[in-house]
């Protein structure tokens, strides 16, 4: 083909990504659904960021901010990523097997991976916060684990919740430049409250059990999506949202009292 016609259909196609992107500015349901995919994704990411801040507090502390930006960044990488193969990720919605009439498909084995997994994890951080002392002799508030190894398990959680994310984004719009700006956004969000979340989870002991809590129950959610029971988000996120209200109720009073006492 003459490289005259490769080039016309070059500016053919950017004329029509650039009416694509000036339709999109202009259409008021384009800017509904980029809000309510930035709200979806941001609420989705309380889960990772949860789970981020309470693994990178188990880094040696000159490390943890770079655990955290690693993380997210895997994260939004992840998603981008899978964005790129919605061919390839479509497929994974599609049934694998069945079992006693159930059909599984490659994201409901995900779904069921991931919460075992988290159930496991957040279920062990519990133990070793009742039970503080391990079979060295070390306490669970201590230094457990490398960085290496925290990025691992980061990118495993990441996969779960990253397809989880892209599924249900896809299922709300067709626009992939609104997907892609919305994970951008919400990744950017997360970045900024990862220190203070994590630093405040750390000060604050029963705020790390009351996280690793909802990460038990975020867990066996996941686990029961993947057996085809569906659990409205809703009802989870009300949950947490009422019982981080109540606790911090508690700290605000505790703090109170302990202003009073050295105030004597």
């Amino acid at each position: 083909m003459p490289i005259g016609d490769l080039d016309a259909i070059a500016t053919r196609e950017e004329d029509a990504v650039d009416q694509t992107i000036t339709a999109l500015l202009a259409s008021p349901e384009a800017w509904a659904a980029l809000a309510t995919l930035i709200a979806m994704e941001v609420i989705l990411g309380i889960d990772n960021l949860l789970f981020i801040s309470i693994l990178t507090n188990k880094v040696a502390e000159n490390r943890r901010k770079l655990a955290r930006r690693i993380g997210l960044g895997l994260a939004m990488a992840m998603r981008l990523a899978l964005l790129a193969g919605v061919a390839w990720i479509m497929e994974l919605t599609r049934p694998v097997f069945t079992v006693l009439e159930h059909s599984f498909s490659w994201k409901d084995m995900i779904l069921v991976a991931g919460g075992f997994f988290l159930v496991f994890k957040a279920t062990r951080e519990i133990h070793h916060y009742v039970e503080p002392e391990t079979e060295g002799g070390t306490t669970g508030g201590g230094v457990q684990l490398g960085l290496a190894a925290a990025i691992g398990q980061i990118v495993l959680l990441d996969a779960v919740f990253s397809v989880d994310s892209i599924i249900t984004a896809i299922g709300m719009t067709p626009h992939i430049e609104i997907i892609v700006v919305a994970i951008v956004i919400a990744v950017a969000t997360m970045l900024v409250a990862a220190d203070p979340l994590a630093e405040f989870v750390d000060a604050n002991p029963t705020i790390l059990m009351l996280a690793l809590g909802f990460l038990l129950m975020i867990g066996m959610v996941l686990i029961a999506e993947g057996f085809g029971v569906h659990v409205p988000k809703g009802y989870v996120y009300t949950a947490m949202a009422f019982s981080a209200l109540v606790e911090t109720m508690n700290i605000l009073k505790r703090r109170r009292r302990a202003r009073e006492k050295a105030a004597g």
